[in-house]
């Protein structure tokens, strides 16, 4: 599965209701007053040529999650090896030397678990989730399949076909098509401006060997971690991981520096208008650039304004273009965290000829949001809303292991409390000051999609 990071952090995770078919109970308490969790501080170890393992006990939690993270996304491929990433994740999951392809599944199954992965820009992941009595074999299963995939010549050139279909459903997709347009204008040389899936001529010439040199170069030690969250019990899952593919998997020929990633994002600002067959409803596509996942701070001080313009019906850009002038039909705002510079979307669906004023109107809010800090009522309100929503995503094994284990691959050891700690040092007019400016329409590439 790609991920194109559209209506996605990577620091405010989403509830889960239940995970392998397993009703997830809570695994934090928060207390009311301070609004902190319960929750203990992650755990970090190394492990034989210095593959990291970070986790954290949740001896509530039903399921154990296993994520394996590694910076092997689509920003990580040279232009020959476009779509590799993505393509590679398929292949994994046909199987290894010991695992036939569909073994992986039908053991995890067996287990009583489920697993899934996938890419993105900076990174893929694979995940599975078993009970807890079952996670030092899912952890075998898990590391044999992604560390050491066959990658057979029969089995590349039937995938390659699975992918190639898959790319051309995200063709055949109008909004889709919009969306990646809306990229590739504002990122013009950049890998966040290319198609995760690859382009088509690529996808038609790779190799299984050079997806084998892809996997050798990427899959290392020093260039991924493996999170553990669950019930750990007596601790013996750290024997287990001590001896096993993990611990012995080398490091890179050239070691990787702890910032090391995509080239630094520039955003190009801009405008232009793109006719689409099929899109059913004109859309008004924005994107701005802010700082970059790294930086916490401003990350969830971005995440307040973008939940304070567009998070229900009381947001500012809802209100206005949807409640009263009744302009659009949906208008989302999102924040997207990404390691060479976080990107902000805007997607409003309106009718063609109320494009023109849907603009205007946008640009209008943004500049009165400029002009003038906020009131405090209107901050607290989206600090509630973004507070919440991190704090139910630690309800579940899954999202707290997603959490730790993309944060210790980039190098960011931060307690569980971060996030929200960060949230208290926003006020209307710090966020006022530093942060609104990055949303003056004059540096967001705007694309108007009409239907053809």
């Amino acid at each position: 599965m790609q991920v194109l990071t559209r209506g996605v952090t990577h620091l405010v995770v989403s509830q889960v209701v239940s995970e392998g078919g397993v009703p997830v109970a809570s695994t934090l308490t928060t207390d009311l007053v301070s609004g902190r969790t319960s929750l203990g501080e992650p755990q970090q170890r190394r492990l034989g040529q210095g593959a990291a393992v970070v986790s954290l006990d949740l001896p509530q939690a039903p399921v154990t999650c296993l994520d394996f993270w590694c910076r092997a996304g689509s920003a990580a491929e040279t232009p020959a090896e476009s779509g590799l990433a993505h393509f590679l994740e398929h292949m994994v999951f046909k199987g290894s030397e010991r695992l036939g392809a569909g073994e992986f599944d039908l053991r995890v199954e067996a287990l009583g678990g489920s697993s899934n992965a996938a890419t993105g820009f900076d990174d893929v992941h694979y995940h599975v989730l078993v009970p807890p009595s079952a996670a030092a074999e899912a952890i075998d299963l898990l590391l044999d399949l992604v560390l050491a995939p066959r990658l057979d010549g029969q089995d590349f050139d039937m995938e390659r076909q699975v992918v190639l279909e898959e790319l051309a459903q995200s063709e055949d997709q109008p909004e889709e098509v919009a969306f990646q347009q809306l990229l590739s204008r504002a990122c013009p040389g950049h890998a966040y401006g290319q198609p995760i899936l690859g382009r088509r001529q690529a996808l038609e010439g790779h190799r299984a060997g050079a997806m084998a040199a892809f996997h050798e170069r990427l899959y290392r030690a020093d260039n991924c971690c493996l999170a553990v969250a669950g019930p750990l019990g007596d601790g013996a899952i750290w024997e287990h991981l001590e001896n096993s593919a993990l611990a012995s998997l080398a490091r890179s020929d050239q070691p990787l520096s702890a910032d090391s990633g995509p080239s630094s994002l520039q955003l190009h600002p801009g405008s232009d208008t793109v006719a689409l067959p099929r899109l059913e409803a004109a859309r008004l596509l924005m994107a701005w650039q802010v700082p970059a996942a790294g930086d916490l701070e401003a990350v969830i001080g971005c995440d307040l304004l973008t939940t304070l313009l567009a998070e229900g019906r009381r947001s500012r850009l809802v209100a206005r273009l949807r409640e009263q002038l009744r302009l659009v039909e949906s208008i989302d705002l999102d924040l997207n965290g990404l390691e060479a510079g976080s990107l902000v979307l805007l997607e409003a669906v309106c009718e063609s000829e109320h494009l023109p004023a849907v603009e205007a109107e946008i640009k209008r809010v943004i500049q009165e949001l400029i002009a003038a800090p906020p009131p405090l009522a209107e901050v607290e309100r989206a600090k509630r809303l973004v507070g919440n929503g991190y704090r139910f995503g630690l309800e579940s094994a899954g999202s707290v292991a997603g959490l730790l284990g993309n944060n210790h691959l980039w190098g960011r050891h931060q307690p569980i409390q971060a996030p929200l700690d960060a949230l208290a040092h926003w006020d209307p007019q710090r966020l006022w000051h530093e942060l609104t400016p990055l949303l003056d329409p004059e540096r967001a590439f705007c694309l108007r999609a009409l239907p053809a």
